[in-house]
């Protein structure tokens, strides 16, 4: 076990995976009544993906962002010892981290899945970077990956305009405590509040005749818009700034605010709140529009290959959704 108060976390990589099929507003007004103006005004999506096919799932698009991940620095799958994957659409109720380790051939790795939706990522990179921290681990693979299309109702327009399906792939390792990029955390969950956004399970009608139990299934994706618009509003810019005064840091100290890609409108509301500029906001939801756990690391993936992100960069990450959780990371980058 390595001493606690020598251990850091750093970043060693990204990677991301989006299918190939795309979804247009202007194809989803063949589906329901809306307009591609209606969408782009009010959530910023112009565009989204869609995994079809199928012998494609969730796991395919995983391992594929993990595998970009490990070629940018030529590392073996052979040298991760934890992989967490961040889903709430998993391929297997039971779990489906194993078969991304499965595939990609990560024989030392131990893996689980964590579901909190789309704070998912955020969660998953904390809790990778408590392992290492720790000294249980040397190297974590964290994936935020979800594929909401399988899940939405497709004439509810509330809902299917929004979402669309990614992967997205972060490589951490232990270092020495001066060397740590993650520089602090703040996590919440008000479970009072999961109704306003949720995948329920929903008992059949009639009941087994001997045993006396109802089995079911899941409904489609459920969302009151207008709470859950208020709800991150209101609590994501209180956790930034808790989180930054924790550690001594000011808004100004900011150089990318990173937020789960849910609707441009919340997205500018809480950069607002914080009096950001919007020059520091990274945003990528017109092109995927809402892809869960995947959002912060596709975004992130795609900002680092645009060079954006400089050394001594520092970066606030925020998650929300589901639970409700909410959830801020602030990250020193290196490299």
């Amino acid at each position: 076990m390595k001493s606690l108060m020598m251990q850091g976390t750093r970043i060693l990589a990204t990677g991301s995976a989006v299918p190939n099929s795309g979804l247009s507003n202007e194809q989803i007004t063949q589906l329901v009544d809306t307009s591609d103006e209606w969408i782009s005004t009010r959530t910023g999506i112009q565009e989204r993906r869609l995994l079809t096919g199928s012998n494609t799932s969730i796991i395919d698009l995983a391992t594929l962002a993990a595998s970009k991940a490990l070629d940018k620095i030529s590392m073996s799958p052979c040298q991760i010892d934890l992989i967490i994957l961040a889903t709430s659409t998993p391929n297997d109720l039971f779990g489906s981290a194993s078969q991304v380790q499965a595939k990609l051939k990560a024989l030392n790795a131990v893996s689980f899945d964590l579901t909190a939706a789309c704070s998912g990522f955020v969660l998953a990179m904390i809790t990778a970077s408590q392992f290492l921290q720790s000294g249980s681990y040397d190297t974590v693979l964290v994936i935020g990956a979800d594929v909401l299309s399988k899940w939405i109702d497709w004439s509810d327009r509330n809902t299917c305009i929004l979402f669309g399906d990614a992967a997205g792939a972060m490589i951490l390792q232990s270092c020495l405590k001066n060397n740590n990029q993650i520089l602090g955390f703040q996590l919440n969950t008000n479970g009072d509040h999961y109704s306003q956004l949720c995948l329920s399970y929903k008992n059949n009608k009639s009941k087994n005749p001997v045993l006396g139990i109802y089995q079911g299934s899941f409904n489609y994706i459920s969302m009151n818009g207008k709470e859950v618009y208020k709800f991150a509003v209101s609590q994501v810019p209180l956790s930034i700034l808790k989180c930054l005064n924790s550690l001594n840091l000011s808004v100004s100290d900011i150089s990318w605010l990173l937020l789960h890609q849910a609707n441009k409108r919340i997205i500018t509301a809480v950069a607002d709140k914080l009096s950001i500029s919007l020059s520091k906001i990274i945003i990528n939801l017109n092109k995927y529009g809402n892809t869960s756990a995947a959002s912060i690391p596709l975004a992130l993936d795609e900002a680092i290959s645009q060079n954006k992100i400089f050394n001594n960069d520092i970066l606030v990450m925020s998650g929300f959704g589901a639970g409700l959780t909410w959830g801020t990371a602030v990250i020193k980058w290196k490299y």
